[in-house]
């Protein structure tokens, strides 16, 4: 199972987002489970769950990790592919963010913007580098610091645009041949309180198929 997958197809990602397909997802993040063993959990036949998994199933979600015997019967045992799912931007490929359009630094919107292209380009890079059988090598960088005032928080907007396009200007190289393109995204934004998970969130009236 993957930490993290990124969801690219239009189709993967609505049946991603439907309550109770987004509920198994959880319930299969956790560990393989059957049918059966999932109905009981939320609340539905178990011709119903089936049917949520063969969906899940075909989009790539999730996958057989197993079978059993039970009875006279044998159950599939299925799993989620990754513990956590990220969709794309290019599941709305029409109307996603261009940073280019509107460029302003001191803008939440454009970081957003910003934060979309990220998602979308490292997810393509993670497809395009399973596909090949390749790896891919990228950093992050992730801290949180307590500024004292606003004017120190200028400061250290200040400074750090600084320091990152002295970096940027001693290591480019753009003449280079057989030189590789790397884009540097450096992100600043007040720390988000931590956010229910699916399984905290109250349960969605379930839909009859």
């Amino acid at each position: 199972m993957l930490d993290v997958t990124v969801i690219e197809d239009p189709e993967a990602a609505a049946a991603s987002l439907d309550p109770i397909r987004a509920r198994l997802l959880a319930e299969l993040a956790a560990g393989p489970a059957s049918a059966a063993m999932l109905a009981g959990k939320v609340g539905l036949p178990r011709q119903k769950v089936n049917y949520h998994l063969k969906a899940l199933e075909r989009h790539g979600l999730v996958e057989l990790a197993g079978e059993r015997r039970k009875g006279n019967v044998t159950e599939r045992l299925m799993a989620a592919t990754a513990a956590s799912y990220v969709i794309s931007p290019l599941a709305l490929a029409a109307v996603q963010p261009d940073p280019d359009r509107f460029r302003d630094q001191l803008s939440a919107r454009w970081l957003l913007a910003l934060g979309a292209r990220l998602v979308r380009d490292v997810g393509s890079l993670i497809t395009g580098a399973a596909k090949a059988r390749k790896g891919l090598a990228t950093y992050a960088l992730d801290g949180e610091v307590r500024f004292a005032s606003a004017a120190d928080r200028a400061a250290f907007i200040q400074e750090l645009t600084a320091g990152i396009t002295a970096l940027i200007r001693k290591y480019d190289a753009p003449d280079t041949e057989g030189g590789r393109d790397h884009r540097i995204v450096v992100a600043v934004h007040p720390t988000v309180k931590d956010q229910p998970t699916v399984k905290d969130q109250p349960t969605p009236e379930l839909e009859s198929q």
